[in-house]
């Protein structure tokens, strides 16, 4: 599968996600400019990346600018003809932002911004060290739309310790019942806060990030 990665004014971590498909897991990669629209190099059974970092500054509203621009207005369009989309950090903010995915992303509980790494666990109790880095990222949605989530099986992480324990002191931004990442129902576009291009190298001494994004993209297994 090929992944194209859409560079924003701003984007940050585009090339840590480029080098980690590219070189970690021996992917095809495709930068994709943000005033750019042509998408026609990828099928549905490709994947789109939206990158973190802070796209247009953030002036407006984290990836509230980023939604309008004209690549993204074919990213929605691919994702709605069931091609894969994966946004992370910034891009999870996009993706809310583009209603490609529910609820939004607030300023983080303690008003402050956090860089660590965390864990992060999954319906089946796999445990993962990812680093985190972000202001906005605590995830917010009427009680509606979480319930929904719960009983769809959309939530794909939630924050937790070392020990796979999903506790409110595990949660690094006040994230709503721990939610670190979702997807939407139709199971083709995949936000998370947390950054699983930054731990998959073996020279920076995690690669739990290599596993997540086999799982979320290249096999599309959503339970693991």
């Amino acid at each position: 599968m090929k992944f194209g990665v859409v560079v924003f004014p701003g984007s940050n971590c585009d090339r840590d996600m480029q080098d980690a498909l590219a070189y970690d897991l021996e992917q095809e990669v495709i930068m994709l400019w943000h005033k750019d629209k042509d998408l026609g190099r990828f099928s549905t059974e490709d994947c789109i990346v939206l990158p973190g970092g802070f796209s247009y500054g953030d002036y407006l509203r984290c990836g509230a600018i980023a939604r309008f621009s004209p690549m993204m207005q074919s990213v929605i369009e691919f994702a709605h003809a069931g091609g894969k989309v994966f946004g992370v950090c910034n891009g999870f903010q996009i993706l809310c932002e583009s209603h490609l995915l529910p609820g939004a992303l607030l300023r983080n509980g303690n008003q402050q911004f956090v860089s660590k790494n965390i864990f992060i666990t999954n319906e089946p109790g796999s445990i993962y060290k990812i680093p985190i880095a972000h202001g906005e990222g605590r995830y917010y949605a009427d009680e509606k739309v979480l319930d929904q989530l719960e009983s769809d099986n959309q939530v794909l992480f939630r924050y937790c310790n070392e020990n796979g324990n999903i506790t409110e002191e595990s949660n690094p931004n006040g994230s709503l019942r721990n939610i670190a990442g979702i997807c939407n129902a139709k199971r083709n576009v995949f936000g998370m806060m947390p950054h699983p291009e930054r731990a998959c190298s073996e020279a920076l001494g995690n690669t739990d990030g290599r596993q997540i994004i086999k799982n979320l993209l290249m096999e599309a297994q959503l339970v693991y």
